[in-house]
Parts: C-alpha cells; structure tokens; sequence
C-alpha cells in the first residue's frame, strides 16, 4: 500500500516567529523611547506654558516605565529632575 501523503501547510519554525515579534517590538520601544527623550528636551528647553511640557514629559516617564522600556529606578530619576525642574519654574 502507498504512503499517505501529507497535504497539510507547513508550519512556521518558532526561532522566525521569535525574530519576527522581537522586530517588531523592537522598533516599538524605539519609538516610545524617542518620543521619551523629545519630551524630556522639550521639558528643559520651556516654552509658554512651562508646566504643562513639564507634566507630559513626566506622563511619557511613567507610560515608558510601564511598558519596561525604563527600569523603575531609572524612571524614579527622571520624574525626580523633571519635578526639581518644574518646582524652579513655578
């Protein structure tokens, strides 16, 4: 008797799916970290409404520290020099 033959789709290998889902994620936190760090210059160079810069920049921290883009401490840090920066504007 002949081999059944298999018709069924291949799968794909899980190392290309891996490498396809870290590309991904890559280029995301690349974009979360980079729309970070515009924030933070923003924050320091000012502007009209000083305050307000101030409190996105420090909104963008803690999304990026949740997203584990930052670690907590490093966060912390930057939250602590955006308020020194936002209590001498006030």
């Amino acid at each position: 008797m002949a081999a059944a033959k298999n018709t069924a789709p291949k799968k794909r290998p899980t190392p290309e799916k891996r490498d396809k889902t870290n590309k991904l994620r890559a280029a995301r936190n690349k974009a979360r970290k980079t729309a970070l760090k515009t924030a933070i210059k923003k924050a320091y160079i000012g502007g009209t409404d000083r305050t307000a810069v101030i409190r996105f920049a420090i909104k963008r921290v803690d999304q990026a520290c949740a997203k584990g883009i930052l670690h907590k401490n490093n966060a912390a840090r930057k939250k602590s020099q955006l308020m020194r920066l936002l209590n001498k504007a006030s």
